[in-house]
């Protein structure tokens, strides 16, 4: 019993873990990786059901996919199968990060619109989520 807890728990931080990898590659498109982001990243995270006590290697090891991956398909597996009021909750925290600075860059805004293809999240919701979002970071 006590290897299945421990099997449930690396299937649920393999998949935080690449969740991760795709909140801080949103933080980092625009060249400024912050604080703020970086706990926006966390709180997610948590929200999405990781473990407190393993939240920052979670965290070092999404950083690490990141830096190594070449593209963001890896990071988007996980998501896109996910119920939809998770991706809703990532995609909330996308725009978070994209909005902690009060600009998006056409780099940003680009991924965005990859990501809503990918995770099939239609215009119409990934726009609502924008505007409501960046009304409150203004």
């Amino acid at each position: 019993m006590f290897f299945n807890r421990n099997k449930k728990n690396e299937d649920n931080n393999s998949y935080l873990i690449k969740i991760g990898a795709l909140l801080i590659h949103a933080a980092r498109i625009d060249e400024k990786y912050s604080f703020e982001e970086e706990e926006i990243i966390k709180k997610t995270l948590l929200d999405l059901g990781a473990n407190q006590d393993e939240l920052e290697t979670i965290v070092k090891k999404a950083k690490q996919i990141d830096e190594n991956a070449n593209q963001i398909l890896d990071f988007t597996k996980e998501v896109k199968n996910l119920e939809e009021k998770d991706k809703i909750k990532i995609i909330r925290s996308l725009w978070r990060i994209i909005f902690s600075n009060k600009d998006a860059d056409i780099y940003e805004m680009n991924l965005m619109r990859r990501l809503s293809g990918l995770l099939y999240i239609d215009s119409k919701t990934m726009g609502d989520i924008k505007e409501q979002i960046k009304k409150e970071n203004l």
